[in-house]
């Protein structure tokens, strides 16, 4: 009962935060947009730091660079206090979101960007304190953060690195390598090709790995949640997927070949599938062959059911 406290006030936490931080405040009555426009041509580099407000990056066919956004405050003494610096040279643009320094406390202001680039651009730092963000449509690596808000990726090809202390992660038709984190909030990634090591604390994990990289393990943790791992293609990884409080579903395709080995300390473990040199066989733990055997499934929770079930 505890746990499940836990886990619905969390939940709750992360709805709250997750809001638009401009649109949840009624304080903020001056705005003022801007706008600015650079060449860049693609395999260039793209930095922004920001605060309170949300980040938009969508990738298209141009040789260029359009930032559009909307700076805000409750007053227009603070709304002039905030900067919006661009720095461009010929391979990087650099963004920031900047208040004076001797400003103790930012207050109810901040900015907020919706940013076109080219389709292949690297994303070499995107960071914002309170606010979402989401990428749409980018062919080149990632390093994404914010501390209150969700992160959302779609059409994503390349390397990325994800995290935010408090906020969901979606992931939807990615291609690379993806390692996601967040403290509070669930993670949801869909149309996975290749890597994926994604870990939350407090929330749900669902994935869907269409084709996973071979050389090298799935790994998904949460601490306090359900977690859901579906492979629908006939070549499997080694997959780690662990959670102490919350059942265990895997997924399999019905051509299956595996080593599977499934540990709950406080429930039951089922398989669809038959099993062939049974190493152990219990209520709450199972170590046997599918099919042909291969790469090694570990699954593992404390508090929760774990079941393997054929697609």
């Amino acid at each position: 009962m505890r746990h499940a406290l836990l886990f619905l006030t969390a939940a709750a936490m992360v709805g709250l935060i997750g809001c638009d931080w401009e649109d949840m405040s009624p304080r903020t009555r001056e705005k003022e947009d801007f706008h600015y426009s650079y060449d860049l041509k693609p395999g260039g580099r793209l930095t922004v730091e920001s605060f309170n407000g949300s980040v938009e990056i969508y990738g298209w066919d141009k040789d260029k660079v359009e930032i559009n956004g909307t700076k805000y405050a409750s007053t227009r003494d603070l709304l002039n206090e905030i900067k919006i610096e661009v720095t461009p040279s010929a391979d990087l643009i650099q963004i920031r979101t900047l208040v004076p320094s001797m400003e103790g406390r930012r207050g109810n202001r901040g900015a907020r960007y919706v940013i076109h680039l080219p389709i292949r651009t690297r994303l070499e730092r995107i960071e914002s304190s309170n606010g979402p963000l989401r990428v749409e449509s980018i062919d080149g690596e990632g390093r994404l953060k914010t501390s209150n808000g969700p992160v959302r990726l779609v059409k994503f090809r390349g390397n990325v690195d994800v995290r935010t202390s408090n906020g969901p992660i979606t992931l939807d038709e990615f291609s690379g390598e993806a390692l996601l984190a967040t403290s509070n909030g669930p993670i949801k990634a869909s149309g996975v090709r290749g890597y994926l090591d994604a870990s939350t604390s407090n929330g749900p994990l669902t994935a869907t790995v269409d084709d996973p990289d071979s050389a090298r393990p799935l790994k998904l943790r949460t601490s306090n949640g359900p977690l859901t791992l579906t492979l629908p293609s006939g070549r499997l990884a080694d997959v780690s997927a662990v959670t102490n409080n919350g059942p265990i579903t895997l997924r399999l395709p019905a051509s299956a070949n595996a080593r599977l080995k499934a540990r709950t300390s406080n429930s039951n473990v089922t398989c669809d599938f038959g099993l062939n040199q049974v190493t152990l066989q219990s209520k709450t733990e199972v170590e046997g062959v599918i099919g042909q055997g291969g790469p090694i499934l570990d699954l593992r929770t404390s508090n929760g059911g774990i079941r393997v079930v054929r697609n």
